[in-house]
């Protein structure tokens, strides 16, 4: 049974894995200026699973998944991989990327209630209030684009059924977790989910790389390297240390990030919303990481 508090290793983690998702977000929408969205996304998740198959075995962790294990290994696949990406890059396309980001991160939401459904994890005080504490500073930022909401719901839509995908994928490993090491389980997840996301992509599109040009290349590396192959090998192991409803309330720092470097990288300007939901996510992270007073 995983602890309810996140270890000092897992806060190393979290915080890398933040600052590496929360990237993403301006730095995808620059890559989608010149590389097509299902070549962008398959050929990076394609490429970043041979990494991890290289990490898992040059460290010398099995690659075998365990026999009946295949259906829920697929069905994680589905959900975190081909799910969560295609909706997410669609989305992200056609929404600022920091606003994109938070409602990408309505994940909390689905998943803490998808675990009292299928996990029987309990909503406890604690949760509750971090839980409220981090939606009540993404409704701020939401709040602030109301209007452009409005005129762009396929995006909102998109984002939203990414957000569930991947609350979902989640839980399905939560219920019964696969006894393999997390390099291995990522590797395959990146593989079963890339394969399809990839094939389809250049029967539909086409690109010349020679043509693309640096900052938009950079972008594609990054994901391949930081976003996909790091961050998807570090949430899964933060999955694997804590109860879900905490390690996705411990990811709402993502969004913040990904408004911030919103700003920084595609000249955004900061709002006093942008702030104050700041100071409401960092308290919900707090409420939910920072260990409960034990009784003398």
């Amino acid at each position: 049974m995983p602890s309810p508090h996140i270890p000092r290793s897992g806060l190393v983690l979290l915080g890398l894995l933040s600052l590496g998702w929360g990237l993403n977000w301006p730095i995808m929408k620059v890559v989608v200026t010149e590389v097509p969205r299902w070549i962008f996304r398959g050929d990076s998740i394609l490429l970043a699973s041979l990494g991890l198959f290289a990490i898992a075995w040059f460290s010398g962790q099995s690659l075998k998944v365990p026999r009946g294990r295949w259906p829920q290994l697929m069905g994680m696949a589905s959900c975190n991989i081909v799910g969560w990406n295609m909706f997410a890059i669609y989305g992200v396309s056609l929404l600022p990327s920091g606003r994109a980001a938070i409602l990408g991160y309505t994940m909390p939401i689905w998943s803490a209630l998808l675990s009292v459904w299928f996990l029987n994890e309990p909503l406890t005080r604690r949760r509750l209030i971090g839980l409220a504490l981090g939606m009540g500073g993404m409704a701020l930022l939401i709040g602030t684009e109301l209007e452009k909401l409005r005129s762009a719901p396929t995006g909102v839509i998109l984002m939203l059924l990414a957000a569930i995908f991947w609350a979902g994928g989640l839980v399905i490993y939560k219920r019964n977790p696969l006894p393999m090491p997390i390099s291995s389980l990522t590797a395959w997840q990146a593989l079963l989910g890339g394969i399809p996301v990839a094939l389809s992509g250049h029967a539909l599109e086409t690109v010349e790389w020679g043509r693309v040009s640096f900052w938009p290349m950079f972008g594609f590396w990054y994901n391949v390297f930081i976003a996909l192959l790091f961050c998807y090998w570090a949430w899964n192991k933060l999955v694997q240390m804590v109860p879900a409803a905490v390690s996705s309330l411990g990811a709402l720092i993502v969004p913040v990030v990904g408004v911030f470097s919103g700003m920084l990288i595609l000249n955004e300007v900061p709002r006093w919303q942008d702030f104050a939901a700041l100071a409401l996510v960092l308290a919900a992270i707090a409420t939910v990481l920072l260990p409960a007073r034990q009784a003398a």
